[in-house]
């Protein structure tokens, strides 16, 4: 029985993988937009999206460090966007600071000092290991059009114009955080080392549960 639902799920993937770009981005638009619709319908607060996406992310992050620490290597890692992450992290520690100050600042914090350690580590410990002709993705190219579209769209929050800015600038910053992996993977040697795959994918699962809490908020009220 588990050999003949494994093979259904991979012959699914094989499917997916054999359709073209438009028909994989309406599939994965429509199963979006279906993920959303039932986190709103199942989930009663919507708040803990954000508290498991802030865990799930210092659990992913505590791995990888883990990792590079016992293989004493970065290779496939992109810098740019860890750098990336420091920025949004930092910011949205800001407006935890200004809105709330509980559990959320706590886990901010930790994501923070834990994505701080990782970059000292990629840029001194492990210099020797981190290939940067491929991480040449230019930071400003998310950070600029980040900043510009949360002063034209922000949500509405009784702390003022600067906090409802800065809210919806680490949102969307850290949606696109991971353009500069993902720039990495274009690249001919497409290359996913094995000991970050788990971080990849925790790191995935953070980003859509943080956006799923940031959609619905705006979107359903």
């Amino acid at each position: 029985m588990g050999k003949k639902r494994s093979s259904a799920v991979n012959d699914v993937f094989v499917w997916i993988r054999k359709q073209s770009m438009k028909v994989k981005i309406f599939l994965s638009a429509t199963s979006l937009l279906f993920s959303l619709v039932a986190l709103k319908l199942l989930v009663k607060d919507h708040n803990h999206f954000f508290v498991a996406s802030e865990f799930i992310h210092v659990v992913g992050i505590v791995v990888l460090i883990y990792k590079l620490t016992t293989k004493k290597t970065c290779s496939g890692l992109s810098l740019k966007s860890q750098e990336l992450t420091a920025i949004f992290l930092a910011v949205r520690l800001v407006c935890s600071f200004i809105l709330e100050g509980d559990i959320h600042t706590l886990l901010d914090f930790a994501t923070l000092i834990f994505t701080a350690w990782l970059i000292f580590m990629i840029r001194y410990k492990l210099k020797s290991t981190y290939i940067k002709e491929l991480d040449n993705f230019p930071i400003y190219h998310t950070v600029v059009p980040s900043a510009i579209l949360a002063v034209l769209i922000h949500p509405y929050n009784s702390r003022g114009y600067i906090s409802q800015v800065l809210w919806a600038f680490f949102v969307y910053l850290e949606a696109v955080s991971v353009l500069p992996r993902d720039g990495n993977l274009t690249h001919p040697l497409r290359m996913i080392e094995p000991f970050t795959a788990h971080y990849v994918f925790a790191l995935g699962v953070a980003i859509f549960l943080a956006c799923a809490h940031w959609i619905i908020q705006v979107s359903f009220y």
